[in-house]
This record gives C-alpha cells, structure tokens and sequence, in this order.
C-alpha cells in the first residue's frame, strides 16, 4: 500500500521575517486581548479553591482547567508553527511550573496554495495568541510545555495514528509537512479535539470571566476546524478525514464514554463543516476522552503526542 502522502522536491518555505512581524503583534495582542490583563488583576486562578470547584459540578479548580487547555494549546502551537514557518514557540512562551519538556519537531510545509499557505500563518497566530493570552492569566500557576512530538518518521505520532486509523501500513510514515492536503489532515487531528474539548469544559468554570474567555478561545477554535473541514472536502479528502474521525471516535468512547464524533462525509454533502449533535450544539468531550485521543489509548497516562504526558493536574 502507497504512502497516502506525496512528496516533491520543492524547498521548504520559510517565512521568515512576515511571521516574525506576526509574532510581535501577537505578544501584544496576549497582553491586551479579551480582557487579559483585567483577568490578571483580579488575583489570575490562584484564588479557585476546591471549594468553589465543588460548587461548580464537581468539576476541577479552573486554574486546573486552564492549564490542561494550555497543553493541547502548545500542542497545536507547535505543530501550525513548524508548518507555517520551521520554527517552533519561542523560549520565553515555553516556560513555568513542572517539568519543561522538548519538542519532537517539524518542518515547513512546502505550500503550492497561497491561501492554505495563508490559513496556516493565521492559525498559528491565533494559536500562539491563545498560548499568551492563558499564560497572563494563569501567572504563576502556568504550567511548563511538556514534551510533545509533532515530528516525522514512522515511530511518530502522526504515523502512528495513520497506522491506528488505516490510513498507511505499519512502518511506513505519515509525514503531514508533506504538502497542502497532508497538511489539512494533520491539523484535522487537532482542531476537532480543541472545539470538544472546550465545550466540555465549560460547565465546571466557575468564574463568569473565564468562563467568556474560554467561549472566546472555542470560537476561533470552531472556525479553525470548519475552514479545515471545509478545504478537505473541496479537496476531496472527505474519505481520509473520515478514517481519522472514526479513529476519534473509538477512542473518544472506550470505556463506555460518548463518541462525540461526526465525520465529514454526510449522504450526498462533502461539506459537512460543523461537527455537532443532533440539537445542532457542539459535540463536548471530557477530559478523559481527550486524553484518550492525544494519548493514543483508553486510559493512558501518557503517549502518542504527549509521550511523557501532560503537564499540570489533569493528565491522567
């Protein structure tokens, strides 16, 4: 069976100094944007106390919350940098509590689409922008950057999702660098888990403030995943994008949990850009079917992009 991959012998695109302008006008925008600066005033998340996260649904203090986002933040952080400029965070974003991982890293996306190209130095803005905006408002309460794997080769994440889903044969590699629909794909693995996710999230924030933050953040998130959705049906990559949906799925509802998993491809419609229930709402996942996805089993404490696990107090 073929790689589903191409390669070519195009040099790999760097941006260089357009991305580096970006990146200054993001760590502006961190400091300033939504309210972050407002939220840091009142004392960040230090002051949620596990009473409070018990009248919140016994759910986690939201500093715990904010922190867990934080990773899949960094996760995401990560890969849209490497594709969009060959370059990952910058040091001063990767710091705080805990153990600070390395970075399994990527490479530049030789683009032959000017405007995929132009959606992955968007996203990887909004992403960086979302790192900053968390970091303010957790203060000293910001966990570290793991260690992530976002690399190429077929002991890799990505491969070895490709191979769980079907997508490629054991021992051959799926490299998501690769061009514009490989690319596509390996963000699709993201974008989906990110939406749930915060949806999931929001019935145990307990302060009104980040409660609106996080709304924010799940927004851009949403409009991420169905311009993402929408690039791989045009493309006709609805099929590949199917097998990774499945794959969410099952491992989004080992142990009995909900699937909260919808594919691209609809009876007649490759264009199923929104994935959500059946009341039109958002699909919303827990913090164990997360974990399930970016770690690769039901149950883990560890793995897949994460191989030493998340940092903060919900990784496991």
């Amino acid at each position: 069976m073929a790689d589903i991959v191409s390669t070519d012998n195009e040099p790999d695109v760097y941006l260089g100094t357009t991305m580096e302008l970006d990146r200054r006008r993001m760590m502006r925008r961190a400091g300033l944007g939504i309210g972050a600066a407002a939220l840091a005033a009142t004392g960040l998340l230090s002051s949620t106390t596990s009473a409070q996260a018990a009248n919140q649904g016994a759910g986690p203090p939201d500093a715990d919350i904010f922190n867990f986002a934080l990773n899949l933040e960094y996760l995401e952080a990560e890969f849209y940098l490497y594709a969009a400029t060959g370059k990952g965070l910058p040091a001063n974003m990767r710091t705080g509590t805990g153990y600070q991982g390395g970075v399994n890293p990527g490479i530049a996306v030789p683009f032959k689409s000017d405007a995929i190209q132009q959606y992955a130095q968007r996203i990887a803005v909004d992403e960086m922008s979302h790192i900053g905006f968390i970091r303010t408002v957790l203060g000293a309460n910001t966990v570290a950057e793991p260690t992530i794997d976002v690399g190429v080769g077929p002991n890799n994440a990505f491969s070895v999702l490709a191979v769980a889903a079907g997508l490629i044969q054991k021992g051959q590699t799926f490299n998501p660098y690769a061009d514009d629909v490989s690319f596509l794909l390996g963000a699709s693995i993201f974008e989906d888990v990110g939406v749930t996710a915060y949806a999931g999230a929001a019935r145990y924030i307990g302060n009104p403030d980040f409660l609106e933050a996080a709304a924010g953040i799940l927004a851009v998130e949403a409009y991420h995943s169905g311009a993402i959705r929408t690039l791989l049906g045009d493309l006709g990559a609805g099929k590949a994008f199917g097998l990774i949906s499945a794959l969410r799925g099952t491992l989004s509802s080992a142990g009995g949990l909900g699937a909260a998993e919808q594919p691209i491809l609809i009876p007649g419609n490759d264009y199923n850009f929104v994935a959500n229930d059946s009341n039109g709402l958002a699909f919303r996942r827990s913090t164990r079917q997360v974990l399930n996805i970016v770690y690769g089993a039901a149950n883990a404490s560890s793995g897949l992009f994460f191989p030493t696990g998340l940092s903060g107090n919900i990784k496991a």
